[in-house]
C-alpha cells in the first residue's frame, strides 16, 4: 500500500487530478450503466460537458491523451471494483472531452464460432487510445453516428 501511495505522490499534479477523477468516475459509470443503460448514461455524461473553449495544440493534446489514458487504466487497476472496457472507455472519452480533446467512442462486435463478443474503445485522430496489441482490430465497429463524437 505504501508503494502505491509513493507512486501516486510522485505523479505530477495534473496526473494525480486525472487519476482521482477516473477513480471516482469509474464506479459511478458502472452503477449508471446498470441502472440506466448505455444510451442514458452517455447522454448524462454529455450533459456535464461544456462547449470546447480552448482546443489544445496537437502536441499538447497528444501528451494529454497519453496521460489521461494511463490514469484511467491506473484507476481501473487500483480499484476494488473490476471495470469493463465499456466503463473505462466512457470514462476516458468523457475526461478527454472535458479537456477539449476531440475523440471518437467506438463499440465493435465479433463472432468466434458460436461465441459473440463486444469491445469498446476510444480513438483520437483515428488511432485507438490505450489498446494493447491492437485488440480492437478484431472487431467490426457499429455505425459511428450511433455514439456521436466528443469535441
Amino acid at each position: 500500500m505504501w508503494a502505491r501511495l509513493r507512486r501516486f505522490k510522485a505523479l505530477p499534479l495534473p496526473a494525480r487530478a486525472l487519476f482521482l477523477r477516473a477513480a471516482l468516475l469509474l464506479p459511478l459509470i458502472a452503477v449508471c450503466l446498470r441502472l440506466r443503460g448505455f444510451r442514458s448514461t452517455q447522454r448524462l455524461l454529455q450533459n456535464f460537458l461544456t462547449p470546447a473553449k480552448d482546443i489544445p495544440a496537437a502536441a499538447a493534446a497528444e501528451s494529454r491523451v497519453v496521460m489521461t489514458s494511463r490514469m484511467v487504466l491506473a484507476a481501473a487497476r487500483n480499484s476494488p471494483i473490476r471495470s469493463t472496457c465499456l466503463e473505462r472507455s466512457l470514462a476516458l472519452w468523457w475526461l478527454l472531452a472535458k479537456q477539449s480533446i476531440a475523440t471518437q467512442f467506438r463499440i465493435g462486435v465479433r463472432k468466434d464460432g458460436e461465441k459473440f463478443a463486444a469491445h469498446a474503445w476510444v480513438e483520437h485522430d483515428g488511432v485507438a487510445i490505450g489498446e494493447p496489441e491492437a485488440s480492437h482490430l478484431h472487431y467490426t465497429v457499429f455505425a459511428e453516428e450511433m455514439f456521436g463524437d466528443a469535441s
